[in-house]
């Protein structure tokens, strides 16, 4: 009896100080990695000042969320948060008084991951700076607004469990599926969504419009995916947020400052390496040709403001200004990402790998809707291009906030 007493006390003992250990130099270099390829600065930091401390505003179809504070504080961050408040947190997207989160937090992405690395994770924001910050409590419209119905969403919509790998498939096809389809959460933009939110099953990848902005296929559709590119083009793409075939910009230009560009070369790579594998989804809508007066009309648009940086073919000067034959997000179904940087201009993202500037101007005063529409559209179908006739009405929508 006594050596049974023994043992318990030995194993209690043992257990308690391996919850009470301290994580490694190892574990903690290893969280941060992970947190830089979850993107979790972009979306959990409003005040460049507090870094992760949330309240940063996530609009949605169903009205705005704000983000949680992550940094270990005691009364508003996770700091008196327990290891499994965590891990339900990322697995389960519940809170710790039980609450569901909504999947703005792409909890049905994080549920792909591991136990240590959900452990890592939590001993790098441990080491975080604490800050008081309130989280403000979501606006969303009605019936949303109602959490409860959250437990109906998940029991439609939400697949928990963690990734296993394809024994059939190589180290860099697996670690990229992981990445992709869990920590980067790349699907939470790159899917498009149905009336509920929840990704449209048996369209992974085919594109989703996000926050005004439309996130192009990473697929292999021929024209608007990643047919024409290579593993090393999307690696490109990824590590400087520009290459040979397109640029980074808007919330895609967040994603490369705040976390790829940070991402070693290998999960990097690993991730070039599974979107290159994706096959091609539903296919790309057939298109006609715009009518002739309007591709004239926008091609005298174009020859007076574009023809400077972009050239008279469209070729304009990779890793500058980005070519427009072939251009896949040009060819995109959904032109909402064009006419914004139409619209409010762009500044091209600057990374270590590609430290030097290139700006376009915005033409949201210079020019109407219908001559934004008609440019558009003959960008959109010279040189080889093909895409979905744009309205000056879907011109003058865009124009709204």
């Amino acid at each position: 009896m006594r050596t049974i007493f023994a043992c318990l006390f030995l194993c209690s003992a043992f257990a308690f100080g391996a919850a009470a250990a301290e994580p490694s130099e190892e574990t903690i270099a290893r969280g941060k990695a992970l947190v830089e390829a979850g993107d979790c600065a972009s979306c959990h930091t409003a005040d460049p000042a507090k870094p992760f401390a949330g309240g940063k505003r996530i609009d949605t179809p169903f009205g705005g969320v704000y983000s949680a504070n992550l940094t270990p504080d005691r009364d508003t961050g996770i700091g008196d948060w327990s290891d499994a408040d965590f891990y339900g947190a990322l697995r389960q997207g519940a809170d710790p008084d039980g609450s569901h989160y909504y999947p703005a937090f792409p909890y049905p992405y994080f549920t792909r991951l591991t136990r240590p690395d959900i452990a890592a994770i939590r001993a790098y924001l441990a080491t975080l700076t604490a800050f008081r910050s309130e989280t403000p409590p979501p606006e969303l419209h009605f019936p949303a607004n109602f959490r409860v119905l959250m437990v109906a969403w998940n029991y439609l919509f939400f697949r928990p469990g963690i990734f296993e790998p394809d024994q059939s498939k190589g180290t860099d096809w697996n670690r990229g599926r992981y990445l992709v389809e869990g920590l980067g959460h790349c699907g939470a933009c790159h899917t498009p969504k149905n009336i509920f939110g929840a990704d449209k099953r048996g369209h992974a990848f085919s594109g989703g419009l996000v926050q005004g902005w439309f996130a192009p296929r990473l697929d292999a559709a021929e024209r608007s995916g990643l047919k024409s590119w290579s593993v090393d083009d999307i690696a490109e793409y990824l590590k400087s947020g520009r290459n040979g075939k397109s640029h980074a910009d808007g919330l895609m230009a967040e994603v490369v400052v705040n976390s790829t560009s940070k991402m070693s070369d290998a999960d990097v790579r690993a991730m070039a390496v599974y979107l290159k594998s994706l096959p091609a989804g539903p296919p790309e809508p057939a298109v006609s040709a715009p009518p002739e007066a309007r591709m004239k009309a926008g091609q005298a648009v174009y020859a007076r403001l574009c023809v400077a940086c972009h050239e008279a073919d469209g070729s304009g000067a990779p890793r500058i200004y980005p070519p427009l034959p072939g251009n896949a997000l040009l060819q995109s179904a959904d032109p909402s990402s064009t006419l914004r940087v139409t619209l409010d201009g762009a500044q091209t993202v600057t990374t270590p790998r590609a430290p030097n500037t290139g700006s376009m101007p915005a033409y949201a005063r210079d020019l109407s809707d219908q001559e934004i529409a008609d440019v558009t559209n003959y960008i959109r179908n010279s040189w080889g291009n093909a895409a979905p006739l744009v309205t000056a009405e879907q011109v003058k929508k865009a124009r709204t906030p």
